[in-house]
């Protein structure tokens, strides 16, 4: 990319860069379950708003040729979906958005430092660098800095977002010892791969287990967010607290963060477990 613009979080650097960026005259594309900071900062735009079916292409080109008399055209999509496991289908994304004259927006933030040969996302993952317009990602998450953001595009989309996002030019910016951490993360994604191998191994091994096991495992085998569906709210409560007391800490998700009915445990595999 040819600049980046850093924010205090991820969910900041979603929040800003709809309105600032985009008019009445523009129009936006969203996946339906592109994640909440997403929903929020669109909300703040003028623009049409459009929602295509969770990963249907078929669906945004119905919606794409809604809006084509538009100036800008933003489709936006998560590059993984944090709730579910599973991976935008950027080739076909990209290809629509050739046909119709749009812009690919990315969020990043649950592929940066997981997907592809050093972490660079799923661009890297598809082998399709240099395809996306705007990404935006945080440094916490895979990175580990707990906190920052980003947003990385051409210069004259993050010299308008220096202008005019409201999350930049009103909160303060990150602290050096994540600017220092993370700098130092990028390297060390640049210099090997043994975490990254690692990952993609526990991911392999706790996926093809937990099937063998007769569990619905959700989203792509690819992927290390590894929800475990339950269906039963009370029952994921219950299952995350058994596991907490033999020390393995899972999250439960249950309406409203999911729909009625889709509770869910959701497992995080880590380079850093061991196969044990």
């Amino acid at each position: 990319m040819e600049d980046s613009i850093i924010y205090p979080s991820g969910f900041d650097a979603n929040a800003g860069f709809f309105e600032a960026v985009l008019g009445p005259e523009d129009a936006v594309i969203s996946d339906a379950l592109n994640h909440a900071s997403i929903i929020d900062g669109i909300r703040l735009c003028k623009a049409t708003r459009k929602r295509y079916q969770h990963l249907n292409v078929e669906d945004l080109e119905k919606q794409l040729i809604e809006v084509q008399d538009c100036r800008l055209k933003v489709i936006v999509t998560d590059g993984v979906f944090s709730m579910d496991g599973d991976i935008a289908p950027l080739p076909q994304i990209v290809e629509l958005a050739k046909r119709y004259n749009a812009i690919t927006f990315v969020d990043e933030c649950h592929a940066t430092g997981v997907f592809g040969a050093h972490g660079k996302g799923i661009e890297e993952y598809y082998g399709m660098e240099g395809t996306i317009d705007v990404i935006n990602s945080t440094l916490g998450k895979a990175l580990g800095g707990g906190t920052g953001g980003y947003t990385a595009a051409n210069a004259i989309v993050c010299e308008v977002l220096r202008n005019k996002g409201r999350p930049y030019l009103f909160s303060n910016s990150i602290c050096p010892s994540v600017a220092g951490a993370s700098i130092e993360v990028f390297n060390m994604l640049e210099e090997s791969t043994e975490l990254l191998d690692s990952l993609r191994a526990n991911t392999k091994s706790f996926r093809t287990g937990m099937k063998a096991a007769g569990f619905n495992i959700m989203g792509n085998d690819d992927c290390p967010i590894a929800p475990v569906f339950l269906g039963d709210a009370k029952l994921g409560a219950q299952f995350a607290d058994e596991l907490m007391k033999k020390n393995i800490y899972v999250i439960s998700f249950s309406f409203p963060v999911v729909a009625h009915g889709a509770a869910r445990i959701r497992c995080q595999i880590s380079g850093a477990h061991s196969p044990q």
